[in-house]
């Protein structure tokens, strides 16, 4: 189903075997995370422009909320129509978060692949804290506990922030939603294997220290 992955999935594993030391995998996930974000920070500083653009927006979308709340369709018209007027779109947000499925995938294929380019995946053996990598769950503890705990607290830290700018973010479609997405993450490290779990804590600790320093640049 992924086969147009298996290139870079080769690639991505020789690059982590560059790495030596009892660290080097997991040091190699979070320099490979933070590569990903450093390549997608552009496409992040045109969603805080689109948040502004949005805090600007909301007095007239309140007021198309208010006239149209009960005709769905014509309040999807309008709100397409003032999107298209102003430049912006209330999804512009989500980018940065759906270009990173292609790397979450290749970090999940790197950890539950048997073979890789015809060869044993030998990454499979790699640990941290004395947990294999590629240990889904809580099949991973102790290290399923750490990253869930650091997910845990990146996450509210995110939703705090989020309280701070509500006006720029709520009563818009999927708003609520996305208040409660951070949590998501530490759900996910009970089926994840732990590799992707060093990804996912890395990857948000990068936005919620990403956004707080644009927001602080506007």
């Amino acid at each position: 189903m992924f086969g147009f992955l298996d290139v870079p999935v080769e690639g991505a594993y020789h690059l982590i075997h560059a790495f030596t030391g009892p660290l080097s995998t997991a040091l190699a996930i979070v320099l490979f995370t933070l590569c990903v974000r450093l390549a997608l920070h552009p496409l992040a500083r045109s969603a805080a422009r689109g948040e502004r653009a949005r805090a600007a927006l909301m007095p007239e979308i309140k007021a198309l909320q208010a006239k149209h709340g009960r005709d769905r369709e014509r309040l999807a018209a309008e709100m397409t129509k003032l999107q298209q007027e102003s430049g912006t779109s209330l999804f512009v947000g989500c980018l940065p978060m759906l270009l990173q499925l292609p790397f979450f995938t290749i970090m999940y294929r790197l950890f539950t692949t048997a073979t890789i380019g015809g060869e044993p995946n030998s990454l499979l053996g790699a640990t941290l804290l004395g947990t294999p990598l590629g240990a889904h769950g809580l099949a991973g503890s102790p290290l399923v506990f750490v990253i869930a705990a650091g997910l845990a607290v990146v996450a509210w830290f995110s939703v705090r922030w989020q309280d701070r700018h509500r006006d720029a973010t709520a009563e818009v479609p999927g708003g609520k939603l996305l208040r409660l997405l951070p949590f998501g993450t530490v759900l996910a490290t009970l089926v994840v294997p732990q590799a992707a779990g060093i990804y996912l804590l890395t990857t948000t600790a990068w936005t919620a220290a990403e956004r707080a320093l644009l927001r602080r640049g506007s």
